[in-house]
């Protein structure tokens, strides 16, 4: 955790630079979040929303756009400062907090109608059980989880470098995590880091569900999508519908998963398909 620390806090200000992330659109109005979340989320206007691991809080500040009451969490110094001069700066209101997400409750006192993560998020968590505990905390009796994410199955094979077929390169059920030393990132081929080191972990899809059951929320629904929200192996096209397929086995296997939770209790919101 401390490595990982260390890198996203020196990735901010090239990931706010890289054209993947679109900054100056952004402060032009775009919005970085896809059909599916809008989608399965529902509208947001009025309510509470906590974004968990939310980076420099463009996702955070898009969901405020659309009339939610955000807060935003990360555990990086640097991109927290910089999501609170995004908002300032574009004139959205806003709240971000500087945490580990393990220790958050200790940190941030209330709950929300909406917790939130998404695209890329887990495989930085070493423990989901207490991550599904830390999701439960926080939301309110009949409120509504969601997240987001890249399938594990697809985890297990290489995508750092181009390549022309499928090769793996570890295991689904791997419990030892994932070190990988690189001078660049998702988003930057290469930058002079300092911190080069990273470490990941797979979670097959049974350990968030489980997790989130174990903490006592109601699974309402789990899909799996045969596409992805970015150019996850370099055999992949972008398509019309703005998510990103396969060339190679088009179709046949998962890239993304979403799970809707609630927490019991309450009066339960529907989302929208």
């Amino acid at each position: 955790m401390r490595a990982n620390l260390g890198k996203w806090d020196e990735s901010v200000p090239h990931h706010v630079a890289s054209r993947l992330y679109q900054v100056p659109a952004f402060r032009r109005g775009r919005d970085t979040l896809n059909s599916i979340e809008v989608a399965a989320v529902g509208p947001v206007r009025g309510l509470s929303l906590l974004h968990l691991q939310c980076h420099f809080g463009l996702d955070t500040l898009s969901w405020a756009r659309r009339g939610a009451k955000v807060t935003g969490v990360d555990f990086s110094p640097t991109a927290v400062v910089t999501a609170r001069t995004l908002a300032q700066e574009t004139g959205i209101p806003a709240r971000f907090v500087e945490s580990n997400i393990y220790d958050l409750p200790k940190r941030l006192k209330g709950s929300f109608d909406v917790v939130y993560t998404a695209k890329g998020a887990l495989c930085w968590l070493p423990d989901l059980d207490a991550w599904g505990r830390v999701v439960a905390h926080f939301l309110k009796p009949g409120g509504r989880f969601f997240v987001l994410d890249d399938h594990s199955a697809a985890d297990i094979y290489r995508n750092e470098r181009e390549t022309r077929a499928w090769e793996l390169e570890g295991s689904y059920f791997s419990r030892e995590p994932f070190r990988e030393e690189s001078d660049g990132t998702y988003a930057v081929a290469h930058a002079p880091f300092k911190n080069k080191v990273s470490y990941s972990w797979v979670h097959p899809v049974s350990e968030v569900i489980t997790a989130l059951l174990r903490a006592g929320l109601v699974l309402e629904e789990f899909r799996e999508f045969p596409y992805s929200y970015w150019k996850k192996f370099s055999f992949m096209r972008k398509g019309a519908d703005g998510y990103y397929h396969l060339t190679l086995e088009e179709g046949r296997a998962p890239l993304m998963f979403s799970v809707t939770a609630v927490r019991p209790g309450g009066r339960m919101r529907a989302g929208r398909r």
